[in-house]
């Protein structure tokens, strides 16, 4: 039984740390995407044209 207590406690600390990390990476503008909108324009979205 002492197992599982230790196995979720550890389970626990590395999903905060995860968590933690994805916050870090959030705030830190990792997600932000700059090159995407100045290359949109080059490409055709109507894709029904004959």
């Amino acid at each position: 039984m002492a197992v599982i207590v230790v196995l979720i406690g550890c389970s626990f600390v590395i999903a905060v740390g995860f968590l933690l990390a994805f916050l870090w990476a959030v705030k830190s503008g990792q997600y932000e995407d700059k090159y995407t909108p100045s290359v949109r324009i080059l490409f055709d979205e109507n894709k029904n044209t004959k």
